[in-house]
């Protein structure tokens, strides 16, 4: 067994936040956490230990697409790219593409986790069964329907989570409920639903919204849309991407009035750039360009983000004045309940794993443990936002 003590800072636990902490941990759990820290202590001057980040929706870093890189390897890949900045669990994110690429994605994803990759605990596919009103930088050549050889790529039996954003308006109902029944966990996004056929979705079974406000019907004061409909409902989570440029800070801090806190989940939406060496990529054949954190194709579309999760953090305290242990459930807490992982993820609590991220007092990310262990991974260039 290892006990860690920390002294001088904010540790974010499942029962509040306090000053001074010692964590025991053993088989890569959290066996013990008490108030007190013993000798030795790690100094936080200020800074904050926070449960360890979930992101639902990572399609990149490190200079790899999970698009182009549907292997083991691409996907460690990944996860060491956002490692730095606290991101201890993410889904690795396919951007809509053709069946055959779906399934190769769920499948990498099964041996990434068979062969104990850190931190992944599933897969996101992003599309094809969106909107083509809504595409956002989709290739709407691979849009489609819930057509019976996807569904069965869908509801093949895997060793993760498997999270499924799609247009209730392009999908039939009965289909997305058979999705939510099998443990899939359906999302809403690109999507020009009106207020009923979101409301439907939701009754079928969708269980979160993905990014709010991007890519989806607005809310008009006599057609809700989307937006709206996310908003009247307390249940479904939404994610949230704060970094400046997909929403307004004052979009963002009315929606997160509007709703329990604990239904809005912050995620990075980030591409290849992030923690890259060169900032530009190509999607599917198209030239992105990465300047000041902004990602965008040929036409001025945003092409998802630079964003990384301590960054996403440190903008919803200091841009939109949420309390920091509220922003940390935004980042972990929240996600892990979204994805069922509660038991195990999510929190810094006895019976949890030893998953942690250090922030300095600025919330910058500092270090990052995963399972007791403390990552070795370095940053390339700081994703700005």
């Amino acid at each position: 067994m290892t006990s860690l003590s920390f002294v001088n800072g904010h540790i974010v636990t499942a029962h509040g936040v306090q000053a001074a902490a010692t964590i025991d941990v053993e088989n890569g759990g959290i066996v013990a956490l008490d108030a007190n820290a013993g000798s030795g202590a790690i100094d936080l001057d200020g800074g904050w230990l926070m449960p360890g980040f979930i992101d639902t929706q990572v399609n990149g870093g490190g200079g790899v697409l999970f698009n182009a890189d549907l292997t083991v390897e691409g996907i460690a890949a990944i996860g060491e790219a956002h490692r730095p900045y606290g991101t201890t669990s993410y889904l690795p994110t396919l951007i809509s593409d053709s069946t055959d690429a779906i399934a190769h994605a769920l499948d990498a994803t099964d041996a990434a986790i068979a062969a104990g990759v850190p931190g992944v605990v599933g897969a996101h596919i992003e599309g094809p069964v969106i909107n083509v009103s809504r595409k956002g930088i989709h290739d709407p050549k691979h849009f489609g329907t819930l057509d019976d050889r996807l569904m069965d790529v869908l509801l093949a039996p895997r060793r993760g989570r498997v999270m499924v954003t799609l247009a209730p308006e392009v999908a039939a109902l009965d289909r997305i409920a058979a999705l939510a029944r099998a443990g899939v966990l359906v999302s809403l996004g690109h999507s020009d639903a009106t207020y009923a056929q979101a409301r439907d979705g939701f009754a079928a079974g969708i269980t979160g919204v993905t990014h709010l406000f991007n890519a989806m019907s607005p809310l008009a004061h006599r057609a809700p849309g989307v937006v709206g409909a996310a908003l009247d409902d307390q249940q479904v989570y939404c994610g949230l991407i704060v970094d400046g440029f997909h929403v307004d800070d004052a979009a963002l801090r009315i929606a997160l009035r509007a709703r329990p806190l604990d239904r809005m989940m912050l995620v990075s939406d980030a591409m290849p750039c992030v923690n890259a060496r060169v900032k530009d990529f190509v999607l599917q054949g198209r030239q992105i360009h990465v300047e000041g954190g902004r990602c965008v194709g040929t036409d001025g579309t945003l092409a998802g983000s630079d964003l990384d999760m301590a960054r996403a953090v440190r903008n919803t305290v200091v841009q939109l004045g949420i309390a920091p242990a509220q922003a940390a459930a935004m980042a972990a807490t929240n996600p892990a309940a979204f994805l069922g992982l509660s038991q195990t993820h999510g929190s810094l609590a006895v019976g949890q794993r030893a998953d942690w991220v250090v922030l300095d007092a600025d919330f910058n990310a500092v270090s990052t443990t995963i399972g007791g262990t403390l990552s070795e991974a370095t940053r390339h260039h700081a994703s700005a936002a």
